[in-house]
């Protein structure tokens, strides 16, 4: 079988090259690591069976999901959860627990039917949790695919809850949060490739990450650094 895994975070390369050598005499894997590199001529020069996309962070083009069979997983609950910033999304709701799940790519935005979930805990950094993720999803969700041939997946059910990508100017703490909200806003942004949460003073700001939290007290690291022109309207 010829498959593709398609990530550019560090977290899931790493663990896209375990795999690879785990069924290097089973499957041919081939790992694109650059949102460039994900073309319909690229792609159909391996002619895979099946694409993961282990950890979506932009658009995947419709004609890559039209000609092959395309699986996400998304940390949500689905049909809870469906858009962007799923993690910072679910963390700023109180949430402490979520579903990984796995779901064939369609047209419409997470909409696809449900292959299977498995529980993640949202304890820790962002870091943390996309690293728990990444080993779940590489240990155990992506070897069913691989190594069983009747897998079903059921179309979802009930109300989608749609969640707003969410731009760098969120990242902004502000004096309203209680500490609890603050810790949270400093953890779910604690990730490579993330705007960390921030305080701004004039032409400063304050980047804030590795929080501790002790109930009363948040320690954390920080940077003071000048406000580049423009950088709001930045999307992840």
């Amino acid at each position: 079988m010829k498959i593709i895994i398609a990530t550019i975070k560090a977290w899931n390369i790493e663990k896209a090259e375990e795999i690879r050598k785990k069924y290097l005499i089973e499957h041919e894997i081939k790992i694109i690591d650059r949102k460039e590199a994900l073309d319909l001529r690229s792609v159909s020069s391996c002619n895979p069976d099946y694409i993961f996309f282990p950890h979506l962070a932009y658009i995947i083009p419709p004609d890559i999901y039209e000609n092959y069979t395309c699986f996400v997983f998304d940390m949500t609950d689905l049909p809870f959860g469906r858009g962007g910033s799923p993690l910072q999304n679910l963390i700023i709701r109180g949430i402490r627990e979520t579903s990984l799940s796995a779901i064939k790519v369609e047209e419409g935005i997470d909409s696809g039917p449900i292959y299977f979930k498995e529980t993640l805990s949202l304890d820790g950094s962002a870091e943390e949790i996309y690293k728990r993720a990444a080993d779940q999803i590489f240990s155990r969700m992506i070897p069913l695919f691989l190594e069983k041939e009747d897998l079903q997946p059921v179309k979802q059910e009930g109300e989608p809850v749609y969640f707003k990508r969410r731009t760098v100017a969120d990242s902004e703490l502000n004096e309203d949060m209680s500490l609890s909200q603050i810790y949270n806003h400093i953890r779910m942004l604690d990730a490579e490739g993330y705007p960390n949460a921030y305080i701004s003073f004039g032409k400063y700001k304050l980047t804030l990450r590795k929080a501790r939290f002790d109930g009363t007290r948040i320690q954390a690291e920080a940077d003071i650094v000048m406000t580049e022109e423009g950088e709001w309207i930045e999307y992840w």
